[in-house]
């Protein structure tokens, strides 16, 4: 495996390569990550990662200068992968100027959810992934390849790849879940034991926002309102549990139908902040 730190060295690296599959991370690997690395590996001729803890996407109360950086571990696991090049570019490789021009996301998607309770995320975010995919499909086509849990962040992106016409397929993988349900996140090892054993309520509270949805025939700001209280109640700080379209975010125009929806979750546990989704 290559690793690269500057985009000239990305870009050599990959010249006369062929379709990149390309899943980029801010590191901290864990098996969800691989997951998506075993995903991408065969939707191109090399296989690409990159690590790297973007500034842009935090708001200045959260754990920018904190999130784990552990490359060295992370490199080795994606040699056994069968990772190809990894790059891990510094700031200063990615951003050698300060980044004043933006991506900035349509707010009917990207202003909802998330990016209410983080405003500029979605711009931080989409600046990044627009210059890492400038970066690594420089030569041509290929796939990029994204996690589902981060729900609302793929679809601001393939948003994104769309309206620029980027000849880049985004392909979504499944969330990986530890035993008991827990969506698996490089943010989980902030909490202590007595929280990581708590922490599966979040998911058991989307599921039974869900299954109330269907069932109840109540209204769904009721629904979502007393699936709030109860997390609530259990120790937590919800910023939202919500029922929406999976197509758009929106809240679902009739009575919920299976199949189109997806009930989505965002709560901190202590001082971890926790987001989660189911489709159903």
């Amino acid at each position: 495996m290559q690793i690269v730190h500057t985009i000239s060295d990305l870009r050599d690296a990959l010249a006369g390569r062929g379709r990149p599959a390309f899943v980029p991370t801010m590191g901290n690997l864990h098996d969800g990550h691989l997951a998506l690395v075993r995903q991408a590996k065969p939707l191109g001729s090399v296989m690409v990662v990159s690590i790297f803890v973007n500034r842009l996407q935090f708001l200045p109360h959260e754990d920018f200068d904190s999130y784990p950086r552990t490359l060295e571990i992370d490199a080795g696991k994606l040699h056994a992968e069968g990772c190809d090049v990894l790059f891990a570019p510094a700031e200063k490789d990615l951003y050698p100027q300060p980044q004043t021009f933006k991506v900035q996301p349509d707010p009917r998607l990207a202003d909802i959810l998330e990016g209410h309770f983080r405003p500029g995320f979605f711009t931080g975010v989409c600046t990044v992934v627009m210059k890492l995919l400038a970066c690594v499909f420089s030569g041509g086509p290929g796939t990029a390849v994204f996690g589902r849990k981060d729900y609302q962040q793929v679809l601001v992106i393939r948003r994104m790849v769309e309206q620029f016409a980027l000849p880049i397929d985004i392909v979504t993988g499944d969330t990986c879940r530890a035993g008991d349900g827990l969506a698996l996140s490089s943010r989980n090892g902030y909490l202590d034991d007595a929280e990581r054993a708590q922490a599966v309520q979040l998911s058991q509270a989307l599921r039974a926002l869900a299954d109330a949805a269907l069932q109840l025939g109540a209204s769904l700001p009721a629904l979502e309102a007393q699936a709030v209280e109860r997390l609530r109640k259990q120790g937590w700080q919800p910023d939202y549990l919500t029922v929406r379209q999976r197509a758009d975010l929106l809240p679902p125009a009739e009575a919920p139908q299976p199949g189109q929806l997806v009930v989505l979750g965002a709560a901190r546990l202590g001082g971890t902040r926790l987001i989660d989704n189911l489709e159903f």
